[in-house]
């Protein structure tokens, strides 16, 4: 694609390192911008892009703008229609919004990006910080099929697994699956471990015969040892696997279905967070499971 001018909106960790990433491809970063001002500043003075300090001075710098924001309320605030806003001098201007939000807010967005003259795309991760740093996140899209077609280059820097799902709100409901089956099985894999040591297994020997079982799965990777060693760095936060459970139990709720499993997951979350564990990785589920530990971390 013709070189294109760069800016991000949200630079906490994943964004962050998505701006080093294609900073360190070639791109042009002009703009960076964060509701924490301080962090906009260090990444600025570590990467020598200019912080910018209205989210319409981020739209003005940029032909490219990506959003990496916390939840559905911040997503719609950058995309305020009225006030400072992402959609000052919009027109001609292309918004790749990245966070896990409610697949209605995507459709609001786009629809006032159309508006101003813009246009959107989402691009859902399904990965964490490390991915976000290496450029190797699995990347679901969904918007106009030409936008990505664009962009895909750009993308293509940032993942080594893009995939077009289809119109707006399709890759947030894709992703909220993903995130709705992952949480069970981590919420799972946590009940399995606190029982086993409850019983006195040897757990190093327990998540062996687990990965060699049906009991196998992904999150036994990355997080049964963390559970085991009380590990808990943040990777993908418990705050997070509330809030993303929750999104896909509506989305049932709206389906007319019950998931049960998925339920249950969400108060299990809920509940990490209402003891003040939110900030930690969603491995602190174990915490709720294993004998003598809830009041203890």
């Amino acid at each position: 694609m013709t070189p294109v001018k760069v800016a991000f909106v949200g630079v906490g960790r994943m964004g962050a390192n998505m701006a080093r990433r294609l900073r360190e491809r070639g791109h042009t970063l002009t703009a960076l911008y964060d509701a924490h001002a301080p962090s906009a500043a260090d990444l600025s003075e570590e990467l020598g892009v200019p912080h910018v300090t209205t989210l319409a001075a981020a739209t003005a710098a940029a032909d490219v703008i990506f959003t990496v924001v916390t939840d559905d309320a911040a997503q719609l605030a950058v995309f305020g229609q009225s006030g400072d806003s992402l959609l000052i001098g919009a027109s001609g201007k292309i918004f790749i919004n990245c966070a896990t939000l409610t697949p209605r807010i995507h459709i609001e967005v786009e629809q006032r990006a159309r508006a101003a003259g813009a246009v959107s795309l989402e691009a859902c991760m399904a990965s964490s910080i490390p991915q976000a740093r290496s450029g190797t996140l699995y990347l679901m899209c969904a918007g106009d099929r030409a936008t990505f077609d664009r962009v895909q280059p750009l993308l293509a820097d940032l993942s080594n697994a893009l995939r077009y799902i289809g119109a707006t709100g399709q890759a947030a409901q894709v992703k909220a699956l993903v995130n709705m089956v992952m949480n069970i099985n981590t919420a799972a894999l946590a009940e399995g471990l606190g029982l086993g040591a409850a019983l006195g297994l040897d757990l190093d020997m327990l998540r062996e015969v687990f990965g060699q079982t049906g009991a196998a799965s992904q999150v036994l990777k990355t997080d049964g040892e963390d559970m085991q060693n009380r590990a808990h760095d943040c990777y993908f936060s418990a705050a997070h696997a509330a809030k993303d459970s929750t999104i896909a139990w509506v989305l049932g709720c709206e389906a007319g279905l019950n998931l049960p499993l998925s339920a249950a997951t969400k108060l299990q979350y809920d509940r990490l967070v209402a003891l003040g564990r939110g900030p930690l990785d969603k491995s602190a589920v174990a915490e709720l499971t294993f004998q003598g530990r809830t009041t203890s971390a």
